[in-house]
């Protein structure tokens, strides 16, 4: 059972899912925009809410989590760089899921996240 777990599966074991949504974190704050599924970019927004709040904390525990998470160590230098300056009077919403048609192969419903 998976009651009451809120933890979007995707479809894929839990090695694999945390991989994806990394790898996902990553290219979308160094890229600016992914076009990926809409429950991959439904999971993943959480996830670099939570890598932008941490660049805007800028403290050295941040910093770490942030580098022990996020592939690039250069882009995590760049995020803490750019954070404040671009974040720094918002609460949250960094991003934003705009949604495509669908694709071709097996109808699954496309979206593009982008950096708000």
């Amino acid at each position: 059972m998976r009651h009451r777990c809120r933890v979007p599966q995707l479809g894929k074991p839990a090695d694999q899912r945390k991989a994806l949504l990394r790898s996902l974190t990553t290219e979308l704050i160094r890229h600016g925009r992914v076009t990926t599924t809409k429950a991959r970019a439904k999971a993943v927004r959480s996830e670099v809410e939570h890598m932008i709040t941490l660049a805007k904390d800028g403290s050295l525990a941040a910093r770490r989590r942030a580098l022990g998470y996020m592939y690039d160590k250069q882009l995590v230098h760049a995020l803490f760089a750019q954070a404040q300056d671009r974040y720094g009077d918002r609460q949250g919403g960094y991003t934003r899921i705009i949604r495509t048609i669908r694709r071709r192969g097996d109808n699954s419903e496309m979206a593009i996240i982008e950096l708000a």
